[in-house]
């Protein structure tokens, strides 16, 4: 063809496409129960990242955030402290200071993307806190289990909780595994062999009728098996989840024969343990010193829960990622074996991640309504069967699908996490909305940008989840700084001015 043809062929083909566009009906056509969407001009003309908001670490995101409270005024200030302090220069000083550093704590409290508390209970997470706290003197492990979907795969998000946590309590090691490993992580290598069959709540796997364990899965060993476990050769994982220590292994013996032996042949250390009987049991082995290596040989017909690979006292942040899963399989797991598995694992808290995999099939109010009604089911099972657990719900991110030709958040999202977030601080769980971290409407797509986000508009990159990791830690370091503020200043002295800042 010539050019002048190519060039009127290519007028004559935007011409039909922007007279179909016109007419086109806004709502679509409906064909055998599908609609068939067109773009309008005005889409097709609108500046595609109009509508993105700034993404987190930009320079305007922080000034975007919901205003800040102004706590005291002068003459407020000046009551407070005269109430407190009467003529006393020096008190009065120290409560000024006190003012000050409430007024901080009331300004990052009501900032977004930080926690939202039940009945906005400050006090929330302190039972944790002097758990984990603790922790070292009482030469104990206090474990912190987050569940989540595949967001949360490879250790993502976990790792970086657990660097903060471990580095402030105490601990090491990359705390609760599988049997068999089937998605690789950052936090440790581990292989296995022998005759192991899957059970699952979720996934892949038969089905076993409520016996699966705190991970909603297990591995049932028949006969002999080897498991292996050697420190990540991954250099940006920290280096306290490297060393080992302190093993247990958590199972079910059908015949009370069950035995296991942990080896680690750098130091020569050898220890065998043999089953209390049939039933739930915890294994226990303490090395003679850290190693980056171990493997454990197992003889005998049981259901192994899961390994714990720890070094010394403090806290584990045990990553428990369940792909494809909405968080709905805890009640499919019997109370007493989910109970006894908890008891012998001394948690403090319990971190659940979802609501991503339920939104391509939320299409009304209602099913926002059942799926609430179910996760809450989770939770009150999860505090009957783990009383003196902290609990934390993790909200989904912003998910991107396409309507009339172009990417936009999933209809029903923003709903989703308003119906989320009071379930939970309805059932006195704190709430954490990711969502809302990640900068809100269409925020998935500015992520895809930037390299935070995968091409699916669902998934994060590993730069991503690191931001949203540091962010988690962020917030809970906030709140341990309150927690030990607070401790310093009284219960009293602190009640009296904070419900002061209320009035």
């Amino acid at each position: 063809m010539k050019p002048w043809q190519i060039a009127l062929f290519i007028i004559l083909i935007i011409t039909c496409l922007g007279i179909i566009s016109f007419f086109y009906p806004e709502e679509g056509i409906t064909l055998a129960k599908h609609t068939v969407n067109f773009p309008s001009i005005e889409k097709v003309l609108a500046d595609p990242d109009a509508d993105l908001p700034d993404l987190p670490g930009d320079s305007l995101s922080r000034d975007k955030r919901i205003p800040k409270p102004t706590l005291f005024n002068r003459k407020k200030r000046e009551a407070i402290i005269a109430e407190i302090a009467k003529e006393d220069s020096i008190k009065q000083k120290r409560v000024e200071e006190q003012l000050d550093t409430l007024e901080h704590f009331k300004t990052t409290l009501a900032s977004e993307g930080h926690f939202y508390l039940p009945d906005g209970d400050v006090t929330y997470f302190d039972k944790f806190f002097a758990k984990a706290a603790s922790a070292r003197s009482k030469d104990e492990v206090v474990r912190v289990l987050h569940y989540g979907d595949s967001q949360i795969e490879m250790d993502r998000i976990s790792g970086n909780l657990r660097t903060w946590m471990q580095s402030k309590f105490g601990g090491g090691g990359p705390g609760l595994v599988p049997a068999i490993q089937t998605v690789a992580s950052y936090a440790v290598s581990q292989s296995a062999s022998g005759a192991f069959t899957l059970y699952s709540t979720y996934g892949d796997g038969a089905r076993a009728r409520g016996n699966y364990g705190l991970m909603l899965k297990c591995y049932r060993l028949t006969g002999s098996g080897t498991f292996t476990a050697n420190a990540t050769s991954n250099k940006r994982t920290d280096s306290r989840v490297k060393r080992f220590s302190r093993v247990t292994m958590l199972y079910n013996d059908h015949d009370g024969k069950f035995r296991a032996t942990l080896t680690d042949r750098k130091h020569g250390f050898d220890s065998t343990c043999t089953s209390e009987g049939a039933g739930i049991h915890a294994m226990r082995w303490q090395t003679d010193s850290t190693t980056a290596s171990l493997r454990i040989n197992m003889q005998g017909t049981a259901d192994i829960y899961g390994i714990m690979i720890d070094n010394g006292p403090g806290v584990s942040v045990d990553n428990i990622p369940l792909r494809s899963s909405s968080g709905n399989q805890f009640t499919l797991v019997t109370d007493s074996i989910l109970r006894k598995c908890y008891q012998n694992s001394n948690v403090g808290l319990i971190i659940l991640q979802f609501g991503g995999n339920q939104m391509p099939s939320t299409y009304s109010t209602k099913s926002i309504n059942d799926y609430c009604a179910l996760m809450q089911k989770q939770i009150r099972r999860i505090k009957s069967v783990c009383p003196n657990a902290t609990l934390l719900f993790i909200g989904p991110s912003d998910m991107s699908h396409s309507y009339g030709g172009s990417l936009q958040t999933y209809k029903f999202l923003p709903a989703m996490v308003d119906s989320l977030r009071n379930m939970c601080l309805r059932n006195h769980v704190a709430y954490w909305d990711l969502y809302e971290v990640m900068g809100g409407r269409n925020a998935m797509i500015a992520w895809v940008k930037k390299g935070w986000a995968g091409p699916d508009y669902v998934h994060f990159t590993p730069a991503g989840a690191n931001y949203v990791g540091k962010t988690l830690a962020e917030n809970f370091a906030t709140m341990y700084e309150l927690y030990t503020t607070r401790r310093k200043m009284g219960a009293e002295q602190f009640d009296n001015l904070w419900e002061a800042a209320e009035n």
